[in-house]
């Protein structure tokens, strides 16, 4: 039985909260680098409940900043940008990446009232057609250089799924609940009669990174033998996974899904996309198509003949934050189990004063972080780029 405490320290995402705490000490991604354009180098984005603004100033350079301007409040949404930074439009104030106040152009001259500002800016870095930003504390990690972000010998694309009215932490418990998946995206999404046949093993296993979710069927091909399908949650709040296509090319994809924190109500998810070609190469630093998913009709029903969309009913119709202190959880649960443990300890971890999972790991400048995934049942063993 969780309780309300429990409950609201799992979830709560501000900045004064614990959780809220150990998120900002990962890398987080705030929105796709192809929504940022010379015409429109300007975006308003929500983050842990902070109202922020991404930008990219005319050098390049990538900056994500307090929305409101510490002078008279006016939205930097609607600023301008030149080669130091972002400039306010109610009165020309000017920042630059890291917050730090450049310019106040109706303060006398020699005034250093500028020094005396204080404005949320936060670093950002572009990697597999996103841009990451650090929000938390002291020196950032290093960048962890997910194989489907850094791989070059392919396709890459990014697919924005339409916000998610619901907790993040409902979304990253599916990813540990192996067993939804007969009912939830079986031939039908919810009229699933039987479980004849429903013969599954499932472990969950702490690794480097968080924990990879190990699947053990049947090979009804090849009786007496078995297929493994192994992807791994990447904690806190990522999922790493492998499909192969439905069209006639039967081609493989890889993707990593981040399911970003909002709010404590809202969910944004983004989902990155690597088809391995032989002939097809896409720089980690380039910008790379951004395509969107909704996962509700024009009239507003949930598209239930689609994956995507039968985990978004499943999460939202739980709740804007679940409440766990009503739920009953059986055998079938352990991963969700083991995940909340997890997200507890790493809580305590932080309000310690350690440096939670993975972001400790000393990481090689541009070093790809290549993760153990399997799906026999398509034909994936072990994936490595040699193998494309």
């Amino acid at each position: 039985m969780v309780s309300r405490e429990e409950n609201d320290l799992m979830t709560r995402v501000g900045a004064d909260t614990p959780g809220g705490q150990l998120l900002r000490r990962y890398w987080q991604p705030v929105a796709a680098a192809s929504e940022l354009t010379a015409e429109k180098p300007i975006k308003k984005v929500k983050v842990l409940g902070e109202n922020l603004v991404v930008y990219r100033d005319t050098a390049g350079r990538y900056g994500l900043v307090g929305e409101l301007c510490p002078h008279r409040m006016a939205s930097l949404a609607y600023g301008r940008v030149d080669d130091e930074g972002i400039r306010c439009p109610y009165h020309g104030w000017k920042f630059d990446g890291h917050g730090k106040c450049i310019e106040q152009p109706a303060e006398p001259q020699n005034s250093r009232y500028k020094d005396e500002i204080e404005h949320p800016g936060y670093p950002v870095q572009k990697l597999g057609g996103l841009l990451f930003a650090y929000m938390g504390p002291g020196e950032a990690p290093a960048l962890p250089r997910w194989d489907v972000l850094a791989w070059e010998h392919g396709r890459r694309w990014v697919v924005r799924q339409q916000l998610l009215d619901c907790n993040w932490l409902q979304a990253m418990e599916n990813s540990v609940d192996p067993s939804h998946l007969f009912w939830l995206h079986g031939a039908t999404a919810h009229l699933a009669n039987t479980v004849d046949g429903y013969e599954e093993q499932h472990d969950f296993i702490p690794f480097d990174y968080g924990i990879m979710k190990r699947r053990t069927t049947p090979n009804r091909r090849k009786p007496g033998t078995s297929e493994v399908d192994q992807h791994p949650l990447l904690f806190p709040n990522a999922l790493r996974h492998v499909l192969r296509t439905k069209s006639q090319d039967l081609k493989i994809r890889h993707n990593i899904q981040f399911r970003l924190p909002v709010d404590d109500g809202h969910t944004q998810v983004f989902v990155v996309y690597f088809e391995p070609s032989d002939s097809v190469r896409t720089s980690a630093d380039a910008d790379v198509p951004l395509e969107h998913f909704n996962h509700k009709d024009e009239n507003g029903e949930y598209r239930m003949d689609m994956v995507l969309a039968q985990d978004s009913m499943a999460w939202e119709t739980q709740g804007a934050v679940m409440d766990r202190t009503r739920e009953h959880l059986g055998a079938a649960d352990r991963g969700v189990v083991i995940l909340r443990r997890l997200l507890k300890e790493q809580i305590a971890l932080v309000q310690a004063g350690g440096a939670p999972l993975g972001t400790q790991l000393a990481t090689k400048q541009n070093a790809v972080i290549e993760l153990d995934v399997i799906n026999e049942r398509i034909g994936v063993g072990s994936y490595k780029p040699d193998a494309a």
